[in-house]
């Protein structure tokens, strides 16, 4: 049998449909046993195709209809519900190929609500939480606010006003299906109610939160909720783990919802760090050192330790509490002391125990006056070949423009160490540029890069630190090729952070390429682009008191082999006498430079033979200084709590043991620290 396929039984295209309302699948593909069918469906796309000219295939199934259904007859008024025959002002309309409906005989019907809003001359639907407006002669509705477009117009006749059928379904979610046989429309109006809870609060710990169940259920038919079901709902969870819990609610009709599932993530309570630590010892004479162990534990990880009176040694007697309060990364706390006794028996002086026990890293005071009538390694040195780029002024940066702008090859460093004083957020760059007629390749071997901070010599230690960790761990190695004329950002660690007023960056970079690159090392604002703006920008000029340049042979090696250490001995570096400053050129302003300090020169310091029982120390003479040295692969700090000061401090780099000894050191001037500086070797006291 040939059937003629009817356009009013298209779906909506799910293009139509209010995302807040989505359109169920099993609307156009539910199937009833016993019925003649259409086994294709379409959507309004397609519904132009009249129901004159399409043949369909047909299956023979029952006519029944469930009791909520609500039952529609082509080109007729007659409705059906729940065995009641009921009769439309007008009858299902069919206009180029969009199906119609008298919008208050289905409303009525349905069990929604409508009205007419005379100010905007709006028909208004609302079926529970959500509201439909369709004006006469429009092809336009919205849906809870939002405007959706129907594929045909609605339009009045005979005081009735028609809409598309699909404009109603897919905004309300009904599903429905075609009987061709029996040529009516079924909409199921069972629709069943929604459940849905959250939960609070968001993190819950075993047996101690409890747990807070929120339900937001509804009915779309505006229907009230009459009945509840949950399973496996706690308040309180005993132990960790994941728990399930369902929710499903019932409507006023009789109709339950599909569950509603949580899984919710039960977390074993947080259990405060416990702080514990021992000596060695409990009784101690005056200069012995104390070995304490910290022993504190957690079930999550300790994140700060503070001690109080946790001395190396104590030089008068008498009992002394030292304590510790730990905290654990949930800001919980635990606190620990212990007194021992210090008798009044003296092992070592409290300067013999500083030069013989004091670990590396720290420091002590003496008496710092007679330093420089000590005698002088009498080292020499020769230079290898590596350009630096000094880029240290202005060093305080006041307007955006270009710090520095040179053109390099082979082996190069750049030290660059600027605070922004700008007046706003900015951001540094390094714009390389290849102004050669072949490809050019840039390698980076090390980088050590700090800051944005507020304290210079902050971020010049740290910068050197960095710089030696990634010759340790070579994790900053890496390659770029440039085109001829091509511009790329190097260094990219440098912008990577906002630059606010008074924050100061610091780095060091050892690079190299095979052909002569254009390096412009700039400050702009942070939201400027830098390949964009580079040629509009100013040079600017240095600041009169602080250094930049440009410096071959910047690599300094000093090699000794006389024995050394075994009288008090010092190497000075930075100078300019035993250790001359490198020359060169700013070559900006196209004057000659001195390297004042030797800032960005890498010191390569070979020790062939240190006598036994030896202390290596570093004593500022210059004024304060923080930073680290590399002493025999060991990345060493010049103080680990902050600044060492001249004269009269020295930090502990290094101590050989029973035999002479080579010590390699390697060594750079940090940036916001002062030179020149003292390598010290002098002779611990006797065991």
């Amino acid at each position: 049998m040939k059937l003629k396929k009817l356009s009013m039984l298209t779906v909506l295209a799910l293009s139509q449909v209010a995302t807040a309302i989505p359109v169920s699948a099993e609307a156009s593909t539910t199937v009833y046993p016993n019925a003649t069918v259409s086994q294709e469906v379409y959507s309004e796309d397609n519904a132009a195709e009249t129901a004159e000219t399409t043949e369909t295939k047909e299956t023979t199934v029952t006519n029944q209809a469930a009791p909520t259904d609500l039952i529609l007859y082509f080109n007729s008024t007659k409705m059906e519900q729940g065995g009641v025959t009921y009769n439309a002002p007008q009858p299902m309309q069919v206009k180029k190929g969009v199906s119609y409906v008298p919008i208050r005989a289905l409303v009525d019907r349905v069990g929604y609500k409508v009205s007419y809003d005379k100010k905007t001359k709006e028909t208004v639907i609302v079926s529970g939480v959500n509201e439909l407006r369709f004006k006469t002669d429009s092809s336009k509705y919205t849906v809870n606010g939002v405007t959706k477009t129907m594929k045909g117009t609605s339009y009045q006749t005979k005081n009735t006003f028609m809409v598309p059928l699909t404009a109603i379904t897919a905004a309300l979610d009904i599903k429905y299906k075609v009987d061709n046989v029996g040529k009516r429309v079924i909409m199921n109006l069972a629709t069943k109610p929604v459940a849905k809870f959250t939960i609070q609060p968001g993190e819950i710990m075993a047996g101690q939160t409890e747990v807070t169940y929120t339900t937001e259920s509804s009915s779309p038919q505006g229907l009230p909720i009459v009945d509840e079901r949950w399973e496996g709902k706690q308040d309180v969870f005993a132990t960790a783990g994941k728990y399930t819990v369902s929710y499903s609610v019932q409507d006023s009709n009789g109709t339950w919802s599909d569950p509603y599932t949580v899984t919710i993530e039960v977390k074993q309570p947080n259990l405060p760090p416990v702080a514990i630590f021992t000596t060695d010892k409990e009784e101690y004479k005056m200069g012995e050192f104390i070995t304490i162990t910290d022993q504190s534990t957690d079930d999550g990880k300790i994140v700060k330790h503070d001690w109080n009176n946790n001395a190396y040694a104590f030089f008068t007697p008498g009992p002394k509490t030292i304590s510790l309060t730990v905290t654990d990364d949930s800001g919980q706390t635990a606190s620990y002391e212990k007194t021992i006794v210090v008798t009044s028996d003296t092992l070592y002086s409290q300067d013999e125990f500083n030069r013989m026990f004091l670990p590396a890293g720290e420091k002590f005071v003496f008496d710092g006056s007679a330093v420089p009538s000590w005698p002088k390694v009498a080292y020499t040195y020769n230079d290898e070949p590596s350009t630096l780029i000094r880029s240290n002024s202005p060093e305080t940066v006041n307007t955006e423009g270009i710090v520095y702008q040179e053109t390099a090859v082979g082996n190069t460093r750049f030290m660059i160490h600027h605070v922004n004083n700008v007046g706003k957020n900015v951001k540094m760059y390094v714009v390389a540029t290849n102004t050669n007629f072949t490809p050019a390749t840039i390698k980076t071997e090390n980088l050590g890069f700090a800051g944005p901070s507020p304290i210079a010599t902050a971020a010049g230690k740290s910068s050197v630190e960095r710089y030696f960790q990634s010759m340790q761990d070579g994790s900053k190695r890496s390659s770029v090729t440039l085109a001829p004329g091509e511009s790329k950002l190097v260094m990219t660690e440098l912008n990577q952070s906002v630059m606010k007023p008074g924050g100061v960056i610091s780095l060091f970079s050892d690079m190299s390429s095979d052909y002569p690159i254009q390096y412009n090392v700039i400050m702009i604002d942070e939201k400027l682009d830098p390949l964009a703006v580079l040629d509009k920008l100013p040079i600017l000029d240095r600041d009169g008191v602080h250094n930049r340049g440009t410096y071959p042979n910047s690599t300094r090696v000093i090699r000794y082999s006389e024995p050394v250490g075994a009288i008090s001995q010092r190497l000075p570096l930075g100078d300019n006498q035993d250790d001359p400053n490198l020359t060169g050129m700013d070559p900006m302003m196209g004057v000659e430079a001195s390297n004042a300090g030797n800032f960005g020169v890498l010191y390569k310091i070979t020790l062939d033979r240190v006598a036994p029982n030896t202390l290596i120390s570093f004593n500022p003479r210059g004024g304060k200084y923080s930073g680290y040295a590399m002493v025999n692969g060991d990345i060493t700090a010049i103080y680990s709590k902050g600044q060492v000061s001249a004269p009269n401090e020295q930090a502990v780099l290094y101590r050989t043991g029973d035999y002479e000894q080579k010590v390699e050191i390697l060594l750079t001037a940090a940036p916001g620290s002062n030179l020149p500086v003292n390598l010290l070797f002098t002779q611990m006291p006797k065991k």
